[in-house]
């Protein structure tokens, strides 16, 4: 029986594809990881709350770039020729599987998928499979050079167009000055002497929650010196977001704001309904008739959205996000990270 053969171009041409694809979405993360605001991934979606994680900078190295180098290691030997080159394929791209079916289980755990997270993780098992089949069944002569010249210009032009992207858009959305205008208006307000703190916040983000159990204390041990500013940023993700939002605001404008925080921070995700927080409500002693008509207020939705909208100006990206004077910190951080940013703060304020 004849043997099946996978002609050198279709195999060179099925290589560089898979891993000029991983390229395009590892460069186009890389370049949000490395930004403030995000320029392909959308504001509070699974990019967003994957970066808040772990999982996104494994031994303190963005995923992306790890990504960015993996695939182009796999395209450069892809397009050499030789029984040599053909192993060194399978091997690279058989750890580019393995490293892209573990992240695709990671996200379902999670409970949040990235677009391009899911699209270079693809790529990484499609490339595999490519490079078996290459191994297996390829013979013929070798790729012309015509096609390996067109396979690394291939390779050149996918890494390097989310950077074009990127500097046209970014050009045009402004700089830095612009993002920090926003936090640099709540610190005009603040008294002398005092720190200002803006807590870009969703109620019941887990990462949101876990790091006011660690910023919560320090605030208070230097509640004297600090204004706290909340921001709500209810993801549309989470179900029961918008409903602590309202009572957050609400919360604030009778009078309990800080109290209404930290209920609702310490109460189950699953009691963050309109009910539940009305009994939330109830605890710390607001009359519902008035906070039931707060809630209900479209004022009260329409300082959520301006909170959204102010979040995304100051360049935010990722939950939580906490400026503490002029330091970001995003996602969840040791609660080292916290302590020093705030001393920093307290004595540029002058104490």
């Amino acid at each position: 029986m004849e043997r099946r053969t996978l002609p050198s171009r279709v195999g060179l041409a099925l290589s560089v594809g898979a891993a000029a694809v991983g390229l395009v979405a590892s460069s186009a993360l890389a370049v949000d990881y490395t930004r403030r605001a995000p320029i392909f991934c959308s504001e509070g979606g699974g990019c967003a709350a994957l970066r808040s994680t772990p999982v996104a900078t494994p031994l303190g190295v963005p995923l992306p770039f790890l990504g960015f180098v993996g695939f182009l290691a796999v395209g450069g030997v892809a397009l050499l020729a030789g029984k040599r080159a053909r192993i060194a394929q399978v091997a690279l791209a058989s750890v580019g599987a393995l490293v892209g079916a573990s992240l695709l289980v990671a996200q379902a755990l999670i409970g949040h998928l990235c677009p391009y997270c899911v699209l270079a993780d693809v790529s990484g098992v499609a490339g595999a499979a490519i490079a078996v089949s290459r191994f297996v069944w390829e013979r013929g002569e070798p790729p012309r050079r015509t096609w390996v010249g067109a396979g690394g210009l291939a390779l050149v032009a996918a890494g390097c167009a989310p950077l074009g992207v990127a500097m046209v858009r970014a050009a045009s959305a402004g700089g830095a000055s612009a993002v920090l205008a926003v936090i640099h208006a709540e610190m005009d307000r603040t008294p002398r002497g005092k720190v200002t703190v803006v807590d870009f916040v969703d109620f019941e983000c887990p990462f949101c929650r876990s790091t006011n159990a660690e910023l919560a204390p320090l605030l208070e041990a230097h509640e004297n010196r600090i204004r706290l500013v909340r921001r709500q940023v209810p993801l549309r993700s989470h179900p029961h977001a918008l409903d602590a939002a309202r009572a957050a605001c609400c919360g604030e404008r009778l009078g309990r704001g800080d109290d209404m925080a930290s209920a609702l921070f310490a109460a189950p995700v699953d009691d963050l309904t309109p009910q539940g927080c009305e009994k939330i409500a109830t605890t710390l002693g607001l009359a519902l008739a008035p906070f039931r008509a707060c809630v209900a207020d479209p004022g009260t939705d329409a300082s959520i959205e301006s909170d959204r909208a102010e979040f995304k100006a100051a360049g935010g990206q990722a939950l939580p996000t906490i400026w503490i004077g002029e330091t970001e910190i995003v996602g969840t951080q040791p609660s080292a990270v916290l302590v020093g940013a705030l001393h920093t703060a307290i004595q540029r304020a002058g104490g």
